[in-house]
């Protein structure tokens, strides 16, 4: 019997879970041009048998399941089982009847072979304790010829996080991000999350980078507090402040992020990649 391996980072906490659902409406709408570009690419069919790993709140999941009607099924996995509840009430939500939920581990899916003609994950493959074995168990999941897609984050130098953790950053020193803690820029340098899928077994593996839009229908002071609360991989780095020093860090942060913001809304342009490979 293989032993169970956990994601990296601990995704499942109650104020984040609090945070995920008071900002559901929000983060989806900021997160949608990035999740329909990802789509676009993933090129679901009509009646296609799809497993989305990593499912969190719920996207791609639902927007896959808008494209594939009725006849077609997306099947929604994440260890969290309070995050699986999260999609589920928003897929009922939006009236759809073809999103499963089923919580999982990514490294030991419990699924037939053969079983998916497309394979998804959003923002989650970077936090697998084990990418390599994951994405073996993942191809053994899917059917012959099937596409595996991934949408990973670019730099973490980019304006988006800059504004915000960079501001942080700069003000405490120490590292950015812990060396053995959670790193959502694991596969931005080029060539990386696609050479571990050729190590998979998986063939034609190709990346490219895309900018997509990434606003925030909100204000400054909210956007801040939202990351505060669901940024898992930064959490030292917070945690590193002194409460005194707060006040000016709070500041500076709004100060950046108002150069990006309307008054409205807070736009910015994101930088992503986007991996796919075939069994």
């Amino acid at each position: 019997m293989t032993s169970k391996v956990e994601p990296q980072g601990n995704w499942g906490t109650d104020s984040r879970l609090a945070a995920s659902q008071r900002w559901k409406e929000k983060s989806a709408a900021m997160g949608q041009p990035a999740t329909n570009a990802f789509v676009d690419y993933a090129e679901p069919g009509p009646g296609m048998q799809i497993l989305d790993l990593a499912s969190g709140t719920g996207e791609p999941a639902i927007t896959l399941a808008r494209r594939i009607g009725p006849e077609g099924r997306v099947t929604a996995t994440d260890l969290s089982a309070d995050l699986l509840e999260v999609t589920a009430t928003r897929a009922q939500a939006n009236g759809l009847s073809n999103i499963v939920t089923r919580r999982a581990d990514a490294h030991e899916l419990p699924f037939p072979d053969n079983s998916f003609d497309l394979a998804t994950s959003r923002f989650g493959i970077m936090f697998f304790s084990d990418a390599e074995r994951a994405l073996r168990e993942l191809r053994r999941v899917l059917r012959p010829g099937a596409r595996a897609c991934f949408l990973v984050w670019d730099s973490v130098d980019q304006a988006y996080f800059r504004s915000m953790f960079g501001v942080v950053h700069r003000a405490i020193g120490g590292p950015y991000l812990l060396a053995d803690g959670p790193n959502p820029f694991r596969f931005a340098e080029p060539d990386s999350l696609s050479s571990v899928m050729r190590s998979a077994g998986f063939r034609d593996a190709v990346e490219e980078k895309r900018l997509v839009p990434w606003v925030w229908p909100g204000s400054v002071e909210e956007l801040w507090e939202r990351e505060r609360a669901i940024a898992v991989a930064f959490r030292p780095l917070l945690d590193r402040v002194p409460s005194d020093r707060w006040p000016r860090i709070h500041a500076n942060v709004h100060q950046e992020l108002s150069k990006y913001s309307d008054g409205e809304n807070v736009a910015f342009q994101i930088s992503v990649i986007l991996v796919s490979g075939r069994k």
